[in-house]
């Protein structure tokens, strides 16, 4: 099948396949026209792909674990280095999770205290007092 196919059957557009296609996740044969050619298993594969993209994985990561799986979902096989590199993953989203609330907690800090301070004593925020400051 052609790309085209394969964009309407997985609900993914061309220029995200041929993304995959370019990180090594996704292969194709050239047709004597130069068009790429999927086999029927792309589709699983692409499937595949969305699954693991959506559980946080890079695409570094997905092309390493996609060679051990089997099923949409995908399942995964429990080998050593397989979860070693899903638990070094889930650590580094553990720490931008942990970073985002600091920031999350210092700007919600940030608008409480600004909510306090009366109005009156400030110019209006359009960017013209910066403009005065500049100048």
């Amino acid at each position: 099948m052609r790309i085209g196919e394969l964009s309407r059957r997985t609900g993914v557009n061309a220029h995200q396949l041929r993304y995959y296609g370019a990180q090594g996740l996704l292969e194709a044969d050239r047709g004597a026209n130069g068009y790429r050619e999927y086999d029927e298993s792309a589709v699983l594969r692409v499937k595949q792909i969305r699954h693991l993209l959506g559980a946080g994985l890079s695409s570094e990561d997905i092309a390493y674990l996609l060679p051990c799986a089997t099923g949409e979902a995908p399942e995964l096989p429990g080998c050593p280095d397989l979860l070693a590199a899903m638990r070094s993953r889930l650590d580094r989203l553990d720490e931008q999770m942990d970073k985002l609330a600091q920031s999350r907690e210092a700007l919600a800090h940030y608008i409480g205290e600004a909510a306090r301070t009366s109005a009156d004593t400030y110019p209006p925020f359009d960017g013209t007092a910066h403009e005065a400051v500049s100048a």
